[in-house]
């Protein structure tokens, strides 16, 4: 017997020391199809050769999919996924619900920009990494604008957009003045249209949680887009969203394209735009109200609280993360591509403050004010959201609405009157509303 326990010990004891019992744990990652994602699943040989216990398993899904799909697995206790990429709505709201694991591996945090950080820190303890931080600016062919006989200003009107993008249509010629979110989610359309009507004057709700779509603010807003939409749109714009739009503009087919800042270096590489060379920045547009139409968001990565792998799933967020994943980027890919808007140290780089469009991403993270979006008070947080569990769904549902108004299968009245009732029915039901 005791021969047969030393045979067996001595053969553990050789396993481990050729490597063979090293224990593999897989982490099963949750991420959005961005571009920067993408780029980064390509790039992580450089973790798994330093990190040869720990195997990366990817489940990348379209934005709305994503958040269906994050959502129900965390409120469940599903355990689906060890890492999970979510934006700045979830985390306090999640991370004050118990879901989240407080970050532990997270590259010198003094270093997040405030901006970005604050959003993701509950009680004191930061609950998500941020991949990339953005705002929202106006992106625009510098050729069209010329030949139209205009100069962009660094801080456009909404007024100065109407009028250039009715002088850069060409439809005949399969150019359209300006692209912008149709495809219905809170995420979608509602991001781009929320942080619009915050410039307007218009909000989500009063100080009584009042719902505000009977408001001429809304109506202005709404007969903006729809207007502009309609004159210097291209066909289809409802089912259009973040990537159909990045498509069209590096196809060369918009004039103007108002969107996140992170989309600045896709349309900016001559890999993946007809138009790299011919593209200029704006801060998003405002109507002199004190507000611009421009959001702030990170895509963050955290770790559910039902995962079984923490410590693999904070190396990996530490690696992904870090300085040292931003040099790996700018080495391979050149520093107009790293993942931007997280870290005061790369806006202090002398080689970033070269890429055209740094400072302007910069200035548009820094005019967000989650605290006070819109001209009139409000008793919520957030831009282009309202940091209240139940958004993710009231925004889809009015989401869905606005996106019919486009296609033009409801009026702007039927419209305003429907996102009415289903935000009054719904804060009704909450509890809000008493």
């Amino acid at each position: 017997m005791k021969t047969v326990v030393a045979g067996v010990l001595g053969s553990l004891m050789f396993a481990a020391l050729s490597g063979t019992a090293l224990a593999e744990t897989t982490l099963t990652i949750a991420t959005v199809n961005n571009g920067d994602m993408i780029r980064m699943q390509g790039l992580t040989d450089d973790f798994t050769k330093a990190n040869p216990d720990i195997k990366l398993e990817w489940v990348t899904l379209e934005e709305n999919v994503l958040r269906e799909k994050v959502t129900t697995d965390i409120a469940t206790k599903g355990g689906q996924f060890d890492v999970l990429t979510i934006g700045t709505y979830e985390v306090p709201i999640w991370g004050k619900k118990g879901w989240l694991v407080p970050l532990t591996g997270v590259d010198d945090p003094a270093d997040l920009l405030p901006a970005i950080a604050g959003g993701l820190t509950v009680d004191g303890k930061l609950m998500a990494s941020p991949f990339y931080g953005e705002s929202s600016m106006v992106m625009y062919r510098t050729d069209l604008m010329e030949k139209a006989g205009l100069k962009m200003p660094d801080a456009p009107t909404w007024e100065f957009i109407r009028q250039a993008a009715d002088k850069m249509t060409d439809k005949a010629a399969g150019v359209y003045g300006i692209c912008l979110r149709g495809k219905a989610g809170w995420g979608e359309n509602m991001a781009f249209l929320t942080a619009t009507s915050n410039s307007f004057g218009a909000r989500w709700f009063d100080e009584n949680w009042k719902p505000q779509f009977d408001q001429p603010e809304w109506k202005a807003t709404m007969q903006y887009y729809l207007d502009i939409m309609k004159a210097d749109g291209p066909p289809g714009a409802a089912s259009n969203g973040f990537n159909e739009n990045l498509a069209l503009f590096n196809s060369g087919k918009c004039g103007m394209w108002i969107d996140a800042t992170v989309a600045a270096s896709f349309v900016t590489n001559p890999k993946d735009s007809k138009v790299a060379d011919k593209v200029g920045f704006a801060l998003a547009p405002d109507n002199g109200l004190g507000k611009r139409g421009n959001w702030l968001w990170a895509w963050t990565l955290a770790i559910p609280a039902g995962s079984q792998k923490v410590d693999a799933a904070q190396k990996f967020i530490g690696w992904a993360t870090s300085k040292h994943y931003t040099e790996l980027v700018a080495g391979k890919e050149g520093w107009a591509n790293v993942p931007p808007g997280t870290r005061s140290s790369l806006y202090a780089n002398p080689e970033y403050q070269k890429v055209p469009f740094a400072k302007m991403t910069l200035d548009s993270i820094n005019a967000a004010d989650p605290v006070h979006p819109s001209v009139k008070p409000v008793p919520y947080v957030g831009v282009q959201f309202v940091a209240i569990p139940e958004f993710q769904g009231l925004g889809t549902t009015v989401g869905q609405i606005f996106s019919a108004a486009l296609a033009g299968e409801k009026t702007l009245d039927q419209a305003l009157t429907e996102a009415q009732d289903a935000a009054t029915r719904e804060m009704t039901k909450a509890g809000y509303i008493k």
